[in-house]
């Protein structure tokens, strides 16, 4: 069975999820990122029937929630006659083996939950790889245990299976670390590849504008796209309903068009494996000129959301970049409270609705006015036999003052930072004072 391949289940199956609350720990509580899990576990086709969250001074080697909470969630399992466990956290190998062989079911984590929802949700030959790869890097520290639960066939006809399944088939599962050390290796050079094409393709365009949507995922992003560009993008209320990078043109007015590129969502405890196997759609971010980062206004932990996608910014090393936030989903907020403190927070945010397009004219001037910037006056040498060069200038610049020098064009302009580096590389034609 090829990882990315999507299983037709004939009805959910029965999961119970469970937390961990540690003592002194500062991130969302545990109830909070259960509630996230949750939606996580529908998204991969799961019907939560239970969740347990158990507090404890310090992780249990053996159990991950200790030996009594592990066999009260073994009788929950029976009880209610569970087929499946999510944890919220990553689990060891030991961990995982004896929590199955108390519970009698499936136990995955929540990496391996997201894989396979990433899994469920590539569609082009590149998300495909990365998935695949991201999926055998997880694997790959975990081939001490017997994963029978990623190989099992369920029911005799093999045309159904749970979640937590899409990955390597049994074949797969027992080669050695040699093997699967080399398929990564394919799946690699592969995706280099791809990055190198992307790299070639961005050159081209390098004369307009980027701007990389950036956000939590279900943040409204594609729907923001679709409410710039007018382009029919897929727009679903669920997690990471894309994965592949869509690039449209947006036009800006006064003469301005930019092209606005929406990236795969960021979500808490992203696994690394996937930031990394992703790293050639998240490269159209890391080339922007401006991050245009979009917020779920309405959720009530967006502070927190907002603080996870500066984390992976830091770890994609673009947290300095220029960016302008976009408070999203405004038609279903009502908290002035939070209102205040966001404005003081984010005083240049824009405040929009891209479900009911509200505030669109705003965002459209606010990357236009990013997209100008600081402008800079220069002094310019031009032979007039630069015709295209003289049109844009006038075009784009202010032009302040204008006098002739042979065949030359002497010009005092007013230039952006951006169309600058644009028509001026390397700062030809520029006359040093």
């Amino acid at each position: 069975m090829a990882v990315h391949e999507i299983i037709t289940r004939r009805e959910p199956e029965r999961a119970i999820l469970v937390g961990m609350a540690l003592a002194g720990d500062a991130s969302w509580d545990a109830d909070d990122t259960l509630n996230e899990l949750a939606l996580l576990a529908d998204t991969a086709g799961a019907q939560v029937v239970d969740r347990i969250v158990q507090a404890r001074e310090s992780i249990d080697p053996a159990f991950f929630i200790g030996r009594g909470k592990a066999e009260e969630l073994a009788h929950r399992v029976k009880k209610l006659k569970a087929q499946l466990v999510i944890f919220d956290d990553d689990l060891s190998p030991a961990q995982f083996k004896n929590l199955e062989e108390l519970a009698g079911v499936s136990v995955i984590d929540r990496s391996r939950l997201i894989l396979d929802i990433f899994a469920g949700r590539a569609k082009t030959r590149e998300a495909q790889t990365q998935v695949e790869l991201a999926q055998l890097n997880y694997l790959l520290p975990r081939l001490t245990r017997q994963w029978t639960h990623l190989s099992r066939q369920a029911g005799h006809g093999g045309t159904t299976g749970g979640i937590g399944t899409r990955g390597p088939g049994e074949t797969q599962l027992e080669v050695d670390r040699r093997a699967l050390r080399s398929r990564i290796g394919v799946l690699t050079r592969a995706l280099n590849r791809i990055s190198r094409r992307r790299v070639l393709g961005r050159k081209q365009r390098t004369d307009t504008f980027r701007v990389s949507l950036v956000g939590y995922t279900n943040a409204g992003k594609s729907t923001l796209m679709r409410a710039l560009s007018g382009a029919d993008v897929l727009v679903e209320d669920r997690l990471f309903a894309t994965l592949d990078s869509t690039t449209r043109r947006v036009y800006l007015g006064y003469n301005r068009e930019v092209l606005l590129t929406d990236t795969v969502g960021f979500i808490r405890k992203l696994p690394h494996h996937l930031v990394a196997s992703f790293r050639s759609t998240l490269e159209e971010a890391v080339d922007a000129d401006l991050l245009l980062h979009v917020v779920d206004v309405s959720h009530p932990r967006c502070e927190d959301q907002i603080a996870s996608v500066y984390q992976t910014l830091q770890d994609l090393g673009i947290a300095e970049y220029p960016t302008l936030v976009a408070f999203n989903k405004i038609d279903r907020f009502d908290d002035p409270g939070m209102q205040r403190r966001l404005r003081a927070r984010f005083p240049d945010g824009i405040w929009i609705s891209a479900q009911e397009a509200r505030g669109m004219d705003d965002l459209r001037w606010a990357i236009y006015d990013r997209l100008e910037g600081q402008r800079t006056v220069m002094n310019l040498c031009i032979p007039q036999a630069e015709g295209k060069l003289l049109s844009e200038l006038y075009r784009v610049g202010e032009i302040l003052n204008t006098a002739y020098e042979g065949n030359d064009v002497l010009l005092e302009v007013k230039l952006s930072r951006q169309n600058t580096r644009r028509l001026l590389p390397g700062g030809r034609f520029r006359i040093k004072r």
